[in-house]
């Protein structure tokens, strides 16, 4: 692992973001058609052309680096450098008009995450965050708030239909001792944790491409990003996530969670 993400990785990954931009304001707010993937969740073709150009840049940039895609699938996982793409994180809102979804880009190195983007491209809005820095917000530095009471936490969570059975119960319980909870958001809602506007997000069904960008846009921010147990998120993770922007309240929700 490196220390620190060279930067023609950082400005490429920008690069990816501005790719995508164009394709997902085009269709924003428009009659698209729409498909139901396998997982009974919504695509459309914003989706696929966004990832399609970002894989097309890599291909001309970056012909050994492996892919990982939401929309267009795996090419070269075993390559040293992986990135990860998710289109539209958050497809149900940008399908409701709603400018709460991201485009989220992820650099791995040897399975670490090295670098990361929330890219919300209607509002104009970028989060990068990359190892040996810290997280920015538009070019300005990002920074999480403290918070070492699990009392004063406002607690954000994509959706209560995430969480099913004990999962539930858990984090009913978690919500109960926390000043509020809200939901929805998805990966936006990680922007504005990093930027010291929410506390707490805990998740219950993340896949790699939803995740691994976030990573280091809340750790370079000065927050944690963690499973339920408080272990190190990788490709073998469950997708139950716990993020904070102050780590002192971790131990707090991992006892809840785990209980």
């Amino acid at each position: 692992m490196v220390n620190t993400c060279p930067q023609e990785f950082i400005e490429f990954a920008g690069s990816l973001a501005d790719a995508a931009g164009p394709i997902l304001q085009q269709h924003f707010r428009k009659a698209v058609p729409v498909d139901t993937k396998s997982d009974k969740t919504p695509v459309s073709i914003a989706d696929r052309d966004a990832e399609q150009a970002m894989r097309q840049l890599m291909a001309n940039r970056y012909p050994d680096h492996g892919i990982l895609g939401e929309e267009h699938g795996i090419d070269r996982i075993d390559a040293e450098y992986l990135w990860v793409l998710d289109p539209i994180d958050g497809t149900k809102a940008y399908l409701a008009g709603k400018p709460l979804f991201g485009t989220l880009i992820a650099l791995l190195q040897n399975g670490v995450p090295i670098l990361g983007i929330i890219d919300q491209p209607i509002l104009g809005e970028r989060w990068l965050g990359a190892t040996g820095r810290r997280t920015t917000f538009n070019g300005t530095d990002a920074v999480t708030r403290r918070c070492t009471n699990l009392e004063n936490a406002s607690l954000n969570a994509t959706s209560p239909d995430m969480f099913a059975g004990s999962d539930n119960t858990r984090f009913e319980t978690l919500a109960s001792k926390t000043s509020m909870t809200m939901f929805g958001g998805d990966c936006y809602a990680y922007g504005l944790l990093a930027s010291g506007h929410i506390d707490l997000i805990i998740e219950a069904d993340l896949k790699p491409y939803d995740f691994f960008a976030l990573i280091p846009v809340v750790s370079g921010a000065g927050g944690s990003m963690t499973d339920w147990t408080g272990n190190i998120l990788d490709m073998q993770s469950d997708g139950r996530i716990i993020a904070t922007g102050d780590a002192t309240i971790l131990p707090q929700v991992t006892s809840i969670l785990n209980a």
